[in-house]
Protein backbone atom coordinates (compact mmCIF):
# COMPACT_ATOMS: atom_id res chain seq x y z
CA UNK A 1 0.00 0.00 0.00
CA UNK A 2 2.61 2.75 0.97
CA UNK A 3 4.10 1.71 -2.67
CA UNK A 4 0.82 3.12 -4.11
CA UNK A 5 1.87 6.81 -2.29
CA UNK A 6 5.70 6.37 -3.42
CA UNK A 7 5.37 4.74 -6.81
CA UNK A 8 1.59 4.84 -7.79
CA UNK A 9 1.18 2.67 -10.99
CA UNK A 10 0.42 3.89 -15.09
CA UNK A 11 -3.05 4.42 -16.23
CA UNK A 12 -4.65 4.30 -12.92
CA UNK A 13 -5.65 6.65 -10.10
CA UNK A 14 -5.20 6.12 -5.87
CA UNK A 15 -7.59 7.24 -4.04
CA UNK A 16 -7.62 7.28 -0.20
CA UNK A 17 -11.46 6.55 1.13
CA UNK A 18 -13.05 6.85 4.69
CA UNK A 19 -16.02 7.66 6.39
CA UNK A 20 -16.33 10.64 9.06
CA UNK A 21 -19.35 9.17 10.40
CA UNK A 22 -21.38 11.06 12.53
CA UNK A 23 -20.65 14.43 11.91
CA UNK A 24 -22.99 16.34 14.03
CA UNK A 25 -25.01 19.77 13.07
CA UNK A 26 -24.69 21.79 16.51
CA UNK A 27 -25.76 24.85 17.14
CA UNK A 28 -24.37 26.61 21.06
CA UNK A 29 -27.13 26.64 23.70
CA UNK A 30 -27.16 30.48 23.60
CA UNK A 31 -25.46 32.81 20.83
CA UNK A 32 -21.74 33.72 20.77
CA UNK A 33 -20.91 37.27 21.82
CA UNK A 34 -18.42 39.13 19.68
CA UNK A 35 -14.49 40.64 21.20
CA UNK A 36 -15.07 43.87 22.40
CA UNK A 37 -12.35 45.79 23.99
CA UNK A 38 -10.36 44.01 26.54
CA UNK A 39 -12.44 41.07 25.91
CA UNK A 40 -12.47 38.14 23.44
CA UNK A 41 -15.60 36.50 21.55
CA UNK A 42 -17.26 34.40 24.24
CA UNK A 43 -19.02 30.86 23.25
CA UNK A 44 -21.32 28.82 25.95
CA UNK A 45 -19.91 25.38 26.29
CA UNK A 46 -23.12 23.97 25.95
CA UNK A 47 -24.42 23.02 22.81
CA UNK A 48 -27.57 21.79 20.90
CA UNK A 49 -27.66 18.51 18.75
CA UNK A 50 -29.59 19.61 15.20
CA UNK A 51 -28.68 15.91 14.09
CA UNK A 52 -26.33 13.99 11.79
CA UNK A 53 -24.76 12.89 8.38
CA UNK A 54 -21.72 10.60 7.17
CA UNK A 55 -19.57 12.18 5.10
CA UNK A 56 -18.11 9.78 2.93
CA UNK A 57 -14.72 10.66 0.58
CA UNK A 58 -11.94 10.19 -1.66
CA UNK A 59 -8.51 11.90 -1.86
CA UNK A 60 -6.88 11.64 -5.21
CA UNK A 61 -3.33 11.38 -3.99
CA UNK A 62 -1.69 12.77 -7.40
CA UNK A 63 -3.93 16.16 -7.51
CA UNK A 64 -5.71 16.69 -4.38
CA UNK A 65 -8.76 16.87 -5.31
CA UNK A 66 -11.98 14.97 -3.82
CA UNK A 67 -14.76 12.75 -4.61
CA UNK A 68 -16.98 13.06 -1.79
CA UNK A 69 -20.88 12.73 -0.49
CA UNK A 70 -23.04 13.07 2.67
CA UNK A 71 -25.10 10.48 3.37
CA UNK A 72 -27.72 10.00 5.92
CA UNK A 73 -25.83 6.17 7.34
CA UNK A 74 -22.54 4.49 7.58
CA UNK A 75 -23.56 0.91 5.80
CA UNK A 76 -23.21 -1.30 3.02
CA UNK A 77 -25.64 0.28 1.38
CA UNK A 78 -24.07 4.12 1.39
CA UNK A 79 -20.71 2.03 0.90
CA UNK A 80 -22.21 0.74 -2.36
CA UNK A 81 -23.70 3.89 -3.49
CA UNK A 82 -20.36 5.66 -3.00
CA UNK A 83 -18.34 3.17 -5.20
CA UNK A 84 -20.83 3.96 -8.03
CA UNK A 85 -20.45 7.75 -7.50
CA UNK A 86 -16.77 6.72 -7.97
CA UNK A 87 -17.05 5.19 -10.87
CA UNK A 88 -18.95 7.61 -12.76
CA UNK A 89 -15.95 10.73 -11.77
CA UNK A 90 -13.16 8.22 -12.83
CA UNK A 91 -12.17 8.02 -16.77
CA UNK A 92 -12.72 4.47 -17.99
CA UNK A 93 -9.40 3.97 -19.12
CA UNK A 94 -8.22 4.35 -15.48
CA UNK A 95 -7.81 1.18 -13.30
CA UNK A 96 -9.24 2.27 -9.53
CA UNK A 97 -6.90 2.02 -6.30
CA UNK A 98 -8.69 2.37 -3.03
CA UNK A 99 -7.06 2.44 -0.04
CA UNK A 100 -9.90 2.38 3.24
CA UNK A 101 -9.97 0.63 6.53
CA UNK A 102 -10.90 -3.18 7.34
CA UNK A 103 -14.78 -2.14 8.31
CA UNK A 104 -16.91 -5.03 7.84
CA UNK A 105 -18.93 -2.62 6.48
CA UNK A 106 -16.01 -2.57 3.02
CA UNK A 107 -15.86 -6.37 2.92
CA UNK A 108 -19.64 -7.39 2.75
CA UNK A 109 -20.81 -10.05 0.22
CA UNK A 110 -22.83 -7.30 -2.04
CA UNK A 111 -19.68 -5.20 -1.37
CA UNK A 112 -17.82 -8.10 -3.35
CA UNK A 113 -19.78 -8.59 -5.67
CA UNK A 114 -20.38 -5.24 -7.27
CA UNK A 115 -16.18 -5.52 -7.04
CA UNK A 116 -16.70 -8.73 -8.96
CA UNK A 117 -18.43 -6.78 -11.71
CA UNK A 118 -15.93 -3.88 -11.92
CA UNK A 119 -12.62 -5.59 -11.58
CA UNK A 120 -10.83 -1.78 -12.49
CA UNK A 121 -11.16 -1.49 -9.09
CA UNK A 122 -9.13 -2.73 -6.69
CA UNK A 123 -9.47 -2.30 -2.74
CA UNK A 124 -6.01 -2.46 -0.60
CA UNK A 125 -7.01 -2.31 3.39
CA UNK A 126 -4.84 -0.21 6.38
CA UNK A 127 -3.42 -2.40 8.77
CA UNK A 128 -5.39 -2.23 11.70
CA UNK A 129 -4.53 0.96 14.31
CA UNK A 130 -3.00 2.28 11.82
CA UNK A 131 -5.29 5.02 10.11
CA UNK A 132 -3.19 7.22 9.83
CA UNK A 133 -1.55 5.84 6.94
CA UNK A 134 -4.47 6.92 5.19
CA UNK A 135 -4.06 10.43 3.72
CA UNK A 136 -7.78 11.46 4.11
CA UNK A 137 -7.45 11.28 7.26
CA UNK A 138 -5.32 14.27 6.93
CA UNK A 139 -7.87 15.79 4.59
CA UNK A 140 -10.95 15.74 7.16
CA UNK A 141 -8.82 17.55 10.05
CA UNK A 142 -8.36 20.26 7.61
CA UNK A 143 -12.04 20.58 6.18
CA UNK A 144 -12.54 20.56 10.12
CA UNK A 145 -10.17 23.04 10.79
CA UNK A 146 -11.02 25.60 8.17
CA UNK A 147 -15.35 25.15 7.49
CA UNK A 148 -16.96 23.23 10.58
CA UNK A 149 -15.11 23.97 13.80
CA UNK A 150 -16.78 26.70 15.81
CA UNK A 151 -19.48 27.07 13.12
CA UNK A 152 -23.14 26.75 14.37
CA UNK A 153 -25.25 24.52 11.99
CA UNK A 154 -28.98 25.05 13.06
CA UNK A 155 -29.77 21.49 10.23
CA UNK A 156 -28.47 19.05 8.73
CA UNK A 157 -28.74 20.82 5.48
CA UNK A 158 -26.77 23.82 6.86
CA UNK A 159 -23.96 21.66 7.67
CA UNK A 160 -24.14 19.87 4.51
CA UNK A 161 -23.73 22.67 2.39
CA UNK A 162 -20.78 24.02 4.73
CA UNK A 163 -19.70 20.59 3.67
CA UNK A 164 -20.26 21.20 -0.07
CA UNK A 165 -18.45 24.52 -0.02
CA UNK A 166 -15.97 23.11 1.42
CA UNK A 167 -15.60 20.49 -1.43
CA UNK A 168 -15.85 23.19 -4.34
CA UNK A 169 -13.07 25.61 -2.93
CA UNK A 170 -10.73 22.62 -2.21
CA UNK A 171 -11.20 21.91 -5.69
CA UNK A 172 -10.67 25.07 -7.13
CA UNK A 173 -7.50 24.92 -5.08
CA UNK A 174 -6.48 21.46 -4.71
CA UNK A 175 -2.73 20.82 -3.01
CA UNK A 176 -1.50 17.45 -3.04
CA UNK A 177 -0.26 15.85 0.23
CA UNK A 178 3.40 14.34 -0.13
CA UNK A 179 5.31 11.76 2.09
CA UNK A 180 8.16 12.75 3.54
CA UNK A 181 9.32 9.29 5.09
CA UNK A 182 10.80 6.27 2.60
CA UNK A 183 8.82 3.47 2.60
CA UNK A 184 11.01 1.87 5.15
CA UNK A 185 10.82 3.78 7.44
CA UNK A 186 7.28 3.99 6.96
CA UNK A 187 6.99 0.18 7.42
CA UNK A 188 9.18 0.33 10.74
CA UNK A 189 6.45 2.74 12.10
CA UNK A 190 3.59 0.45 11.85
CA UNK A 191 5.76 -2.41 13.38
CA UNK A 192 6.03 -0.77 16.40
CA UNK A 193 2.57 0.35 16.42
CA UNK A 194 3.88 3.84 16.37
CA UNK A 195 1.06 7.13 14.81
CA UNK A 196 2.42 9.80 12.83
CA UNK A 197 0.93 10.94 9.83
CA UNK A 198 3.84 11.89 7.64
CA UNK A 199 2.74 13.96 5.19
CA UNK A 200 2.64 17.68 4.78
CA UNK A 201 1.00 19.89 2.12
CA UNK A 202 2.83 20.66 -1.12
CA UNK A 203 3.46 24.48 -1.94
Amino acid sequence: MVRLYLNPPEQAIVLCMDEKSSTQAMDRAQPSLPMKKGGGETMTHDYKRNGTTTLIAALDVATGKVIGSCLPKHRRSEFLTFLKTVEKNVPAELAVHLILEKYATHKHANVRAWLDRHPRFHLHFTPTSSSWLNLVERWFRELTDKALRRRVFRSVPDLIAAIEDYFAFNDDQPKPLVWTANADSILEKVARGRVALEAVEQN
